[in-house]
């Protein structure tokens, strides 16, 4: 099972206040873009309220939003304009299909056990040279925040090594993340893993 049910109970709970929390892109979203041919194909895992996915539809971008909530994906709907698949991690079958996959705070959610997995999934679904760009919060192993949420919370090694493990990667990059605080008002530091194809 690539998603924790409490969790996944959480948003489904919260969606219209969830999509409500963050008016902003994020910050990465621009290098993320501006590192892609125009028009590249992008699947975006996890679309949360869809924020993103309609920047980079406005950019001209040829996007894919998906989000494994269908509650969530409800609100995506209305701030995207266009359907959004309903897929869990685990679900994604497409080979070779997508110049680049943005997954933002999203897979941090994982059990930490079925990473491996995405990650294969997530490199089949690429074209050659494709990218992901995935961001994490980074801690010192799992744990469920004050609201229930779960989290894989990984250093930074070893989250890297379950990236090299998964697939056969031509290149593994990570940068610091702007950090924030959750809405479980507690701080934190983010990491973004760039893996190519």
């Amino acid at each position: 099972m690539s998603y924790d049910p409490e969790t996944f109970a959480f948003y489904a709970r919260n969606a219209k206040s969830y999509a409500t929390r963050r008016e902003k892109v994020s910050d990465t979203l621009h290098h993320f873009l501006a590192a892609l041919p125009a028009a590249a194909e992008i699947l975006e895992l996890g679309c949360g309220a869809g924020l993103e996915a309609r920047h980079m539809k406005d950019q001209g971008f040829r996007v894919t939003p998906t989000e494994g909530n269908p509650a969530l994906a409800q609100e995506a709907e209305q701030n995207f304009g266009a359907p959004v698949a309903i897929m869990r991690f685990d679900e994604l079958e497409a080979e070779h299909k997508f110049d680049a996959i943005w997954a933002n705070m999203c897979l941090l959610h994982a059990p930490w056990e079925t990473l491996d997995q995405i990650f294969a999934r997530i490199h089949r679904a690429l074209k050659p040279a494709g990218v992901l760009w995935a961001s994490f919060k980074v801690g010192n192993g799992a744990q469920r925040d004050e609201l229930g949420r779960y989290y894989n919370l990984p250093t930074r090694p070893a989250l890297m090594q379950k990236l090299d493990g998964a697939a056969p990667w031509t290149r593994l990059d990570h940068r610091a993340g702007a950090g924030g605080v959750g809405a479980d008002n507690q701080p934190y530091q983010s990491i973004w893993c760039i893996a190519k194809k």
